[in-house]
């Protein structure tokens, strides 16, 4: 099972965005109208002594009162602010070509993350897009759950990308050195190496991304969440190796 990679943060700022634009428009709106209800008023109002004062073919000026000068540039500054508005929050939420989180990465070689997490003794934590990719030996499935990361695409070749979200409320899960666990700090949540749910609240393991190996380069792609495996899942069977951080 699969889910998008928007963010409820995300969600929210779309709709603020749709709903001050959408405000900024009924407003204009509404001026307009009334401003054309005003004009028209003024229209019927027949002066014939001046009239017949101009001369043939004389074109007649309209003369811009301090009032309507101040309510047009009111409205001009308004749809300005809503459109650069608009603008900005799309440039915002749109997926950064350069590799911004929601891209596919390309991470490095196969031998290179390997040796890093060899040298470290950790997983391999790649920040901008915000997973670790850790070192796999498990079977890849677990009958008594349904799971099959083979089928996901979320393993190849020994290695496995892991969101660094926790799945219970969202914060950052750091990996503990001593116990060689995942352990979030905000609610006590404990996942194993490969990110499987052992112990706390989360509802599940923790959520990966797919990904691949083109030539010697391992690439990631976080446009979309893998859903993490559910309780009970346990294919690496890795009790803690040292006490807990959390």
């Amino acid at each position: 099972m699969t889910t998008v990679a928007i963010t409820s943060g995300t969600v929210a700022v779309v709709v603020v965005v749709f709903l001050l634009d959408l405000f900024a428009v009924l407003l204009a709106m509404s001026f307009l109208r009334r401003e054309q209800e005003a004009a028209g008023e003024g229209a019927a109002v027949v002066r014939p002594a001046e009239e017949a004062a101009k001369p043939a073919g004389a074109k007649t000026t309209k003369v811009v009162t301090r009032r309507e000068f101040f309510r047009r540039s009111w409205l001009a500054s308004l749809g300005l602010f809503a459109a650069e508005f608009g603008l900005a929050t799309i440039a915002f939420l749109w997926p950064n070509l350069k590799g911004g989180f929601g891209a596919t990465f390309t991470v490095g070689t196969v031998d290179e993350i390997l040796g890093a997490i060899e040298e470290t003794n950790q997983p391999y934590y790649f920040g901008a897009g915000r997973f670790y990719i850790v070192p796999y030996d498990g079977s890849g499935k677990d009958e008594a759950t349904g799971t099959d990361y083979p089928s996901q695409r979320v393993e190849t070749d020994g290695l496995m990308p892991l969101y660094q979200r926790c799945v219970h409320l969202g914060c950052r899960v750091p990996f503990c050195l001593q116990s060689q666990w995942f352990e979030c700090p905000c609610h006590g949540s404990k996942y194993n190496r490969a990110g499987e749910y052992q112990l706390g609240p989360a509802p599940r393991g923790m959520d990966r991304f797919k990904i691949a190996i083109e030539g010697d380069q391992v690439t990631v792609d976080t446009s979309e969440i893998v859903q993490g495996p559910p309780r009970g899942t346990n294919t690496i069977h890795q009790n803690p190796e040292g006490p807990f951080c959390a």
